[in-house]
């Protein structure tokens, strides 16, 4: 009997198109001997539409930048989500696996997570706590600074109490005291680099931090590090394992959303070029920031490493952020760490389906028992 797998992608979030994109490679990757495949669009304003669209999609030719529309009558989620008690839910005897290829708000923040922990349904990666904590990038820094692990200099700070100009002027000349030109300003909850910009100085600052603005409730005001971008990949629940290291080489002026999705500007290099010491260490830090933050399941985790040919001090390993749903696009760095690992595509698709229903059974072993997420 062919194991059920309901691929939820496209999303409410700023990245829905990348969520098409990395889901149109996924669909494909999956073997349809092994798996029923059900894919399920969320359009951008919501709605949960079925497999036509999603097949639409699949059969567009270039995938790059697709989105989600309202085809066919929308799908109500509990009869989708085949809550306990629902008359398709029992039928097969066993429960599908939920595949969230959904980045962002609405999909990798723990609002998704939440409601499939309520539906008792096994899925995908890392959990409702894991999700938000590392999605809130203001969070996730108080939670490895908390872990002893090395990042750039940050600050934090809500909309409301920027209220006006003379606010984001004050916080500009704080920026300049601590943290120096240039800056990254972000919005807290998003990824894929939507709503990031550089600040060279108090002008470009009140620029970058209305864009940010204008995503989140929350920025992050993080200090520019020259230093070469290097990312892992990592896989597994309990004893999670690290890829070998890759390392992204920006077209623009930093890796930003064109950079990765539009322009094909970026050079990734597989495998980077590292000292094994060093490397051993960034896959040291990797699986630490990984259980800091409560990862399961996969994460793609971001590093600075400054090692003074860049033109920086040489301060070594510094985190920036994980990514707990990362891309799944032909571009995407998170398949092509693995599959330079000895893990290709299909195979990684298989072990994160696996992974899902092995953490699944272990906690349903506890309901009743005074035990939860």
């Amino acid at each position: 009997m062919r194991q059920r797998v309901i691929v939820l992608f496209g999303g409410r979030s700023a990245e829905h198109e990348v969520s098409c994109t990395s889901a149109v490679s996924v669909l494909r990757a999956l073997d349809p001997q092994r798996y029923e495949i059900v894919p399920i669009g969320i359009t951008r304003e919501g709605g949960w539409v079925g497999s036509e669209s999603a097949r639409a999609l699949l059969a567009g030719g270039d995938p790059s930048m697709a989105r989600i529309e309202a085809a066919g009558p929308p799908i109500d989620q509990e009869e989708l989500l085949e809550l306990p008690g629902g008359p398709v839910a029992r039928q097969s005897g066993a429960l599908p696996v939920i595949l969230p290829i959904l980045h962002g708000p609405f999909g990798e923040d723990g609002t998704m997570q939440g409601l499939l922990e309520l539906a008792g349904l096994p899925y995908v990666g890392t959990g409702v706590l894991g999700s938000a904590v590392a999605m809130d990038k203001g969070v996730a820094k108080d939670l490895l600074q908390a872990a002893g692990l090395p990042q750039a200099g940050w600050l934090v700070r809500a909309g409301w109490d920027l209220p006006d100009t003379a606010a984001r002027v004050s916080l500009a000349a704080e920026v300049e005291s601590t943290l120096g030109w240039p800056v990254f300003v972000k919005p807290a909850n998003l990824g894929s680099s939507v709503g990031v910009s550089r600040a060279d100085g108090a002008e470009s600052f009140a620029t970058a931090l209305e864009l940010a603005l204008g995503f989140d409730d929350w920025i992050v005001v993080e200090e520019a590090i020259a230093g070469r971008e290097i990312e892992f990949a990592v896989l597994g629940n309990e004893h999670p394992e690290v890829s070998v290291a890759g390392e992204i080489r920006p077209g623009n002026d930093f890796y930003d959303y064109d950079d990765k999705y539009l322009e094909d500007n970026a050079q990734l290099v597989i495998p980077a070029s590292l000292s094994p010491v060093d490397l051993a260490e960034g896959q040291r830090l990797a699986l630490a920031t990984y259980r800091a933050l409560r990862c399961e399941g996969m994460a793609r985790v971001d590093f600075f490493f400054d090692d003074t040919s860049t033109g920086g001090p040489g301060r070594g390993w510094i985190v920036n952020e994980a990514n707990t749903i990362p891309g799944f696009t032909p571009v995407s760095m998170y398949p092509k760490l693995w599959a330079a690992s000895g893990l290709d595509y299909p195979t990684l698709l298989d072990r994160l389906i696996e992974l899902a229903a092995a953490r699944h059974a272990r906690r349903s072993g506890r309901v009743g028992r005074g035990r939860h997420q």
